[in-house]
């Protein structure tokens, strides 16, 4: 999932035996909304985590023209032992699927077609999304 603010802007499906890492292409294609093209002075970040430390993805964002500070193994541990109030950015991701969590109907996958599970995904996502803007509940 690629979120904005903790907002679900694209998202992907695949098995629960599959590394989000592998994942990052189709949600970045996912995204339905032309985005404005970043500058220098506007830059466009992602926030990852450890897991996504590698050249492929690296090179995926690279090409994506985002900026990912991806954290190697080990750098953030270091870097709250060091610098007094440190906080770690993946908050914002682990948030969002904390909130798609709460609807039980995709937390454990029952259907069988991936286009229904797709749908109730992005239903959920839509949900979130207008919550975060204040239009319902």
């Amino acid at each position: 999932m690629t979120e904005a603010n903790g907002i679900p802007i694209g998202v992907a499906i695949a098995g629960a035996n599959c590394h989000d890492s592998q994942m990052v292409e189709a949600t970045l294609e996912s995204i339905p909304v032309a985005r404005p093209q970043p500058t220098q002075e506007d830059p466009q970040g992602m926030c990852l985590d450890k897991a996504y430390d590698s050249g492929e993805v690296r090179a995926l964002v690279k090409e994506f023209a985002y900026t990912a500070p991806i954290r190697s193994r080990g750098e953030e541990a270091q870097a709250i032992k060091h610098q007094v109030g440190f906080k770690a950015r993946r908050w914002v991701a682990e948030r969002t699927h904390n909130w798609m969590n709460r609807f039980r109907r995709i937390l454990i996958r029952w259907e069988k077609k991936p286009q229904n599970y797709f749908a109730l995904v992005h239903f959920v996502c839509a949900i979130i999304t207008f919550r975060c803007y204040g239009l319902f509940g």
